[in-house]
């Protein structure tokens, strides 16, 4: 299937590891014109240098997405650069443990800016340069599984990502008739360089409730977002893509496993 995805100029904020580096490789190898940002210089260039071992330009950005002026300046450079833009993802999140009772007042603040805050700003930001241009625009939202069933210690985080998941339905609305189109997708437990340990530790607790008996990869988020980007999905707007291995979706998920033939 043709994606036209080629020369798109796409940004995705959080890219410099994890899952925002697995969709920037997948938007590089349908052509388009990449660029991420991450708070990590380290991180950022340690990507460049992969990407552009592998034959890709990958633009990169230092920045703290909680601040809107750096935001803004940010896309008029990716604008200036590529004349346009097409693709914003929303993807740079925090998530940070605690029991309510034990929950530090600034990582309550710290989850809400970054998952909350950033993505409303990222999602004015980049409505604005989409408008202007006249052709409409494909925004894309990280929320979570946890909207829809939160864990113990992570209750702010998955208030944050419900916010998030909100936002995506209304934003929608609002841009629509600019052709604009404002989607999600909801990762589940994914293994990346942050959650590797607590997976290895975890593995058989976070696996017993997934239907296909394994944990998500970073590229198993980063296909789906790629395509919800293109216009393959022109007709699919405000509302979350979940992609979790069929979590949840039956009490007994071990059973078909257990009696295999």
């Amino acid at each position: 299937m043709e994606l036209n995805l080629r020369d798109k100029s796409v940004l995705i904020t959080g890219g410099g590891a994890g899952i925002g580096k697995a969709i920037a490789f997948e938007f590089l190898n349908e052509g388009a014109k990449v660029s991420i940002c991450d708070i990590s210089e380290a991180k950022l260039k340690k990507t460049q240098e992969e990407a552009a071992s592998c034959g890709f330009n990958l633009d990169i950005y230092q920045i703290d997405v909680t601040e809107k002026e750096q935001l803004e300046a940010m896309a008029e450079q990716i604008v200036q650069k590529n004349g346009r833009l097409d693709v914003w993802i929303n993807n740079a999140g925090v998530d940070l443990h605690h029991t309510v009772l034990d929950f530090p007042i600034e990582d309550y603040d710290r989850i809400m800016k970054t998952n909350v805050y950033a993505v409303f700003e990222g999602c004015r930001v980049a409505g604005k340069y989409m408008i202007a241009q006249g052709d409409g625009g494909v925004i894309i939202n990280a929320s979570s599984y946890t909207v829809n069933i939160p864990h113990t210690r992570g209750s702010v985080y998955a208030a944050s990502k419900a916010a998030v998941s909100s936002f995506t339905k209304s934003i929608a609305a609002n841009f629509a008739p600019y052709g604009i189109r404002v989607v999600g997708y909801q990762p589940g437990m994914v293994e990346t360089e942050m959650t590797k340990e607590m997976c290895a530790r975890n593995h058989e607790l976070y696996i017993q409730n997934v239907a296909l008996g394994r944990l998500g990869k970073p590229e198993d988020i980063a296909k789906p977002v790629v395509f919800l980007a293109s216009d393959a999905c022109g007709y699919i707007t405000g509302l979350d893509i979940e992609v979790a291995g069929g979590k949840y979706r039956v009490q007994d998920t071990r059973y078909s496993w257990e009696h295999k033939v």
